[in-house]
């Protein structure tokens, strides 16, 4: 067993606990108990819990970054990156659920993993061919944190076989981010008869 298949085999374990037991419940040497897995290794490799989260945000990254995506717009390469990465989160989503439950009460936990998120954004922008370089950067990372937040929300509790109830939200919160880029830029002109876009604050986010 590689350290990827290794890593992978405690993450998922350690998610599986926490769909059950709850986030509070998890630990890597639980992890690597139920999975049967040598603890002298996963201290090695996971020295805190917080490890399991960041680890499992490089793999993620790692699929996505391992198929680039081929659609001639920015909007379209974004919505494969970010596709991508909801299908590879997918065997987590109910130990994924356990986690959010527990941020309001772990606010260490909840800063790494907003870090983390950011950091990832960065990633899944050069994987659309969309640089972030710069103050303009900033913006455009911000920005996809906000459509990846909105649509993880809907992740989180869509019970579609095919994840259409979040390509659906994905859609939405892109098309709301591209008309705030508009607003933003002077493209459009907001009017009693158009106004902005609502954006409504979204839940924490892997």
């Amino acid at each position: 067993m590689d350290d990827t298949e290794f890593d992978s085999a405690l993450i998922a374990s350690a998610f599986s606990i926490a769909a059950v037991q709850g986030w509070g419940k998890v630990s890597v040497f639980a992890a690597a108990q139920a999975a049967d897995l040598p603890l002298p290794r996963a201290r090695a490799r996971f020295p805190a819990k917080a490890s399991l989260l960041l680890r499992l945000g490089s793999l993620v990254d790692q699929v996505v970054l391992d198929a680039p995506t081929e659609d001639p717009t920015a909007r379209g390469r974004i919505f494969d990156v970010l596709m991508r990465r909801f299908d590879a989160l997918l065997p987590y989503r109910d130990g994924m659920k356990a986690l959010f439950r527990a941020l309001p009460a772990e606010p260490a936990t909840a800063l790494l993993l907003a870090t983390a998120t950011r950091r990832s954004m960065g990633w899944m922008l050069e994987a659309a061919g969309i640089p972030v370089a710069g103050c303009r950067g900033h913006i455009k990372r911000d920005g996809l944190i906000a459509v990846w937040a909105y649509a993880a929300r809907e992740f989180i509790r869509d019970a579609s076989p095919d994840l259409s109830a979040t390509m659906a939200a994905l859609d939405r919160a892109l098309d709301k981010a591209a008309k705030l880029m508009e607003m933003c830029e002077g493209k459009t002109t907001v009017t009693a008869a158009s106004p902005p876009p609502a954006w409504v604050p979204p839940d924490a986010a892997p």
